[in-house]
């Protein structure tokens, strides 16, 4: 329901592991060279965001999604990159559903609107994504039907 919220655990980066993803992902000097990030305003390399909010997801769908009756995410919105993350940060993974509905067009089907953070030790958040997931439907239980369930005999 609106509301409900979850941690799903800690993660953290080591700075080789960040190099590793950006070079192939995000090949960006404050991801991938120690010496080019220690001139920014970073002062040294960061993770890429990318990488950030995967470690995220897959906390989620470890931990929630794997145990639900999901069909498919048509994508995330309002993604956020609050503060960087740095080698050895580490991070908690929670969600918290921000809206429920019916789909329009499949009644089988419900949309849930999920908020996924990424907060830091200090309780600060670094990064968040409102994510809609489609899951599948319970059908209708006998005794809630108009007749009282006599129909099902």
């Amino acid at each position: 329901k609106v509301g409900d919220r979850w941690e799903f655990g800690t993660w953290s980066l080591a700075k080789d592991e960040m190099i590793a993803f950006a070079r192939e992902f995000d090949p960006q000097p404050i991801h991938t060279d120690e010496a080019a990030a220690a001139g920014t305003a970073f002062g040294g390399v960061i993770a890429s965001g990318w990488q950030t909010i995967l470690k995220c997801i897959r906390l989620f769908v470890d931990g929630l999604m794997r145990d639900t009756a999901g069909l498919a995410s048509p994508g995330l919105d309002e993604l956020r990159w609050y503060k960087p993350v740095r080698p050895g940060d580490r991070i908690t993974a929670r969600a918290e559903v921000v809206e429920i509905g019916e789909s329009k067009s499949s009644p089988d089907r419900g949309r849930v609107h999920f908020r996924i953070y990424g907060v830091d030790e200090s309780g600060e958040t670094v990064l968040s994504a409102k994510g809609l997931f489609f899951v599948a439907r319970r059908p209708p239980h006998p005794s809630l039907s108009p007749t009282g369930g006599e129909d099902q005999k």
